[in-house]
């Protein structure tokens, strides 16, 4: 009876897991790797590359850059690709910590970023481009 109880209540969780999956957009890796990947690249006056930081010791890991390498390699895309899926909220991109971590706390962002707050505004067009992609934007 235990076993019964145990099997039902794993099946409703897998259940109610898959339903959230479709209820949300698929986020297309072409679209990530074409636009959303550049921006971790991206210079930013007095402010360190996202990639600097979250390419060693922090929760958000992205694939270090090969020595005198500008871009990733497919394959380490899909690896960033995949890191970056454990931060995106495809139901309301603004409450993604993807979005809010280097967003000013003004604008709705966390209050404390280490590497900075890169964006003022949700209007910023870094942000509404990582939004597009949440919302399945390809």
């Amino acid at each position: 009876m235990a076993r019964i109880l145990v099997f039902m209540m794993a099946a409703l969780l897998a259940a109610g897991s898959t339903a959230g999956a479709q209820e949300s957009p698929a986020v297309d890796f072409g679209f990530f790797r074409a636009r959303v990947e550049p921006i971790f690249l991206a210079k930013r006056k007095g402010l360190a590359r996202c990639y600097v930081c979250h390419s060693q010791g922090t929760s958000y890991r992205l694939q270090p850059l090969q020595p005198g390498k500008t871009a990733w390699t497919e394959q380490e895309s899909r690896l960033n690709y995949e890191a970056t899926l454990r931060f995106v909220a495809a139901a309301n991109p603004f409450e993604s910590r993807l979005v809010r971590m280097p967003l000013a706390a003004e604008a709705g962002g966390i209050a404390f970023h280490p590497g900075g707050k890169h964006w003022e505004s949700r209007d910023a067009p870094e942000i509404q481009i990582i939004a597009a992609w949440m919302r399945g934007a390809k």
